[in-house]
């Protein structure tokens, strides 16, 4: 059976990263700090494990943000990251020829703000002709409005909500995979609450 072409492989996708800096992180509202750094974290594992292209980009980084946050530095460190002078990626010709050499027209977006940085850019790709998926587990707005008004205005031209548990779910979406099978199923494990915590207590019931 041919899966539908609606949903994310491993082969049709890259993750896009924005601003997840401390600077911008302070002023988060829609989520709590701490659970959205743990939900990108999760989410970069995820790209990760599965071979994705990255692209990542920060802006006022010698200023107000910051760096890339530590935790997300920490699993990429010779990653090549794209610093910004303005609020959109896609009026930055380096961060435009970064996600075209991709080669992939589903682009996962997570990070801050979900009002400026995230929307300009999910809004700008889809009009280049990019499906654009919004990780909104992995995203942060000023306030929860915000952030929610601006999920509602990218999903009105046709961006996709998704969490990054759904990703991982859906990369894998087959536990026989055997090549991806445990670094999915570690990302869940770590991450992922009850339902890892259920992961990993069936497999140490599990006979050996």
């Amino acid at each position: 059976m041919n899966p539908s072409e609606q949903l994310l492989t491993p082969q049709n996708c890259a993750l896009v990263m924005l601003d997840q800096q401390a600077g911008l992180n302070f002023g988060v509202q829609s989520i709590d700090r701490q659970l959205l750094i743990n939900n990108s974290v999760a989410l970069l594992e995820t790209a990760l494990t599965f071979t994705l292209p990255i692209v990542v980009s920060t802006s006022a980084s010698k200023v107000y943000s910051g760096p890339l946050l530590p935790d997300l530095h920490a699993l990429i460190p010779d990653q090549d990251i794209i610093e910004r002078k303005n609020m959109n990626i896609w009026e930055d010709p380096a961060g435009v020829a970064a996600i075209t050499a991709t080669g992939r027209k589903k682009l996962l977006f997570s990070g801050m703000l979900t009002e400026a940085c995230i929307s300009f850019a999910v809004l700008s790709a889809i009009e280049a002709g990019y499906q654009c998926y919004v990780v909104a587990d992995a995203c942060g707005g000023l306030t929860k409005t915000g952030h929610e008004l601006a999920l509602h205005r990218m999903a009105a031209r046709g961006a996709q909500m998704t969490s990054w548990v759904q990703v991982v779910l859906e990369l894998q979406r087959d536990w026989t995979r055997k090549e991806t099978y445990d670094g999915a199923r570690a990302v869940i494990e770590k991450n992922a609450g009850g339902y890892g915590a259920g992961l990993r207590y069936a497999r140490q019931m599990l006979p050996k």
